[in-house]
């Protein structure tokens, strides 16, 4: 199914036509078929950054028309997959005359997560993935998921959150809770700390999400290592790693920039961002 309005509490797929967004549609489509959640494709074409690519003296309206043209090519051929793999899926499709990071923060605004793909490792396939994967997990009002690569011959361990034991962190862990629920799959909550105070903090975060999501079988661990380097290390063998992002103050600018940004640039599995509590 089809339609043109794009209601709130969509997953959103950035997709672009290459192998990256590829995988971050199969993603999506799982996601929103365990969350019982309608599907937006989406694509944001600026015509201002296609100016640069047109060869001297070409015409920019036939261009930007070609553009368009293989645009709607990419996402038909992205809704016939849907319907392959999830034939009962409500789809919308959303092609925005504007930059791709535009795109994707003005759908994040209603949508219920944001999924994106990433283009793996290198000074082009960093630029890449900052562009639009970092900007639009450092702004999003929603969970974004960035797709990174990974071996899939690796056997996987489950989910890996790393919070504080803040009650701003609920969301982040409620998050990874849930996914590992819905996916039957361990989950495993990390805490930077060395003392045992910091060990009664954590128990005390996670008791109640626990009695919320008995099924889960769940292992606390603190580790006195940098949390970005273990969730990064440790991403190899999960699944998926579920960090926080504060939008906000200074502070939480130096949060995601040592802990997020890092995780998401360097994570060998999926990797979801949320928003911490109070962060918008």
């Amino acid at each position: 199914m089809e339609t043109t309005v794009i209601p709130p509490g969509t997953v959103v797929v950035g997709l672009d036509g290459s192998p990256s967004s590829e995988q971050a549609l199969e993603w999506a489509i799982d996601h929103a078929g365990r969350e019982h959640l309608q599907l937006t494709l989406a694509h944001g074409l600026d015509p201002a950054g296609s100016v640069w690519m047109e060869p001297e003296g070409a015409d920019h309206r036939a261009v930007l028309g070609a553009l368009q043209d293989d645009a709607l090519a990419m996402l038909k051929r992205s809704r016939e997959r849907v319907a392959e793999v999830a034939p009962y899926q409500t789809v919308h499709q959303a092609l925005w005359m504007s930059d791709a990071r535009v795109t994707l923060l003005d759908l994040a605004e209603r949508a219920a997560a944001v999924v994106v793909g990433s283009r793996g490792r290198g000074p082009v396939s960093t630029l890449l993935l900052g562009s639009v994967g970092v900007a639009v997990s450092r702004h999003a009002p929603c969970p974004v998921v960035v797709i990174r690569p990974s071996n899939p011959g690796l056997v996987r361990h489950g989910v890996l959150v790393g919070a504080d034991a803040s009650e701003r962190s609920r969301p982040v862990l409620e998050f990874a809770y849930r996914q590992a629920s819905l996916r039957d799959l361990p989950l495993t909550v990390v805490h930077s700390g060395r003392d045992d105070q910091a060990g009664i903090e954590l128990a005390e975060a996670v008791a109640g999400l626990a009695e919320k999501f008995p099924e889960v079988r769940s292992t606390t661990r603190l580790v006195p290592d940098s949390p970005a380097d273990v969730l990064a290390r440790e991403s190899r063998r999960m699944d998926l790693v579920v960090v926080g992002a504060h939008h906000r103050s200074t502070a939480g600018t130096i949060l995601h920039g040592s802990v997020t940004d890092a995780v998401v640039e360097h994570a060998e599995c999926p990797v979801a961002v949320v928003p911490l509590a109070g962060s918008r």
